[in-house]
């Protein structure tokens, strides 16, 4: 509701549905697609790409076809290069893997959705799964409890290298889960006139690459609604 009062639907939601929490509506999109279009966003669209990342990436996962496509006009394929370059600094090139960057031509869009739609169509005939709801793939409990972003749970994400890479997915997802929330949320926005500023710390390559791509987020206008200067609402230990 916070971010409905923020930033209004897209126009051409003809059903709204309003979940609980942001976990629960991230499963909503990995169940029911079969196919994932990512449009050029902000902090909240890095969100959504880490969270499906957390999920594919999870072993019991690799082999689940699951398209995830970004899509951009040439304008706007700059937010996508940078978000390649820190997922490539972050999470590796077995991230990299798991999707596909297109600039400048719907056609190749709709070509690899019904390329990707088809492999999924396919895999569940022979895994007798559902064509409605995709069962298999297994949601981490971490990734379906919601995540209460404070000043004491910023400090303690775990942003290192030393975990699996799901893991390290799924807790960069929590650092940006938080600054949105910073940005967007009543109790968040509260909490950084009380408080100040979360602070974010780690690795020193994962808190360079986060560093430069909020940075970006902040060139592109990408971390306010509305006209106006931004004040970051996190601190990032570099």
């Amino acid at each position: 509701p916070g971010i409905i009062a923020a930033e209004s639907p897209n126009p051409i939601v003809n059903e709204l549905v309003i979940m609980p929490d942001i976990e629960k509506r991230l499963e909503a999109f990995v169940r029911l697609a079969h196919c994932v279009i990512v449009f050029p966003g902000g902090a909240g669209t890095a969100e959504e790409i880490l969270y499906i990342l957390g999920v594919l990436l999870h072993p019991s996962n690799k082999r689940i076809p699951f398209p995830l496509i970004f899509a951009a006009s040439h304008d706007n394929r700059p937010y996508f290069d940078t978000i390649n370059q820190f997922i490539g600094a972050t999470l590796g090139p077995e991230a990299q893997s798991r999707f596909t960057v297109i600039s400048g031509d719907c056609a190749e869009v709709a070509r690899a959705v019904r390329k990707g739609a088809d492999e999924v169509m396919t895999y569940r005939r022979k895994s007798k799964d559902a064509f409605y709801f995709n069962w298999k793939l297994n949601i981490p409990k971490d990734l379906q409890i919601p995540f209460d972003p404070t000043h004491e749970s910023m400090t303690k994400l775990n942003l290192s290298k030393d975990q699996p890479i799901h893991d390290l997915a799924s807790n960069l997802r929590r650092a940006f889960s938080g600054i949105v929330a910073g940005n967007v949320k009543e109790q968040g926005i509260n909490q950084i006139k009380e408080k100040g500023p979360f602070e974010l710390s780690g690795d020193p390559a994962i808190m360079s690459a986060l560093d430069r791509l909020l940075r970006t987020f902040v060139d592109q206008n990408r971390m306010k609604i509305g006209d106006g200067t931004y004040t970051p609402c996190y601190r990032v230990a570099t």
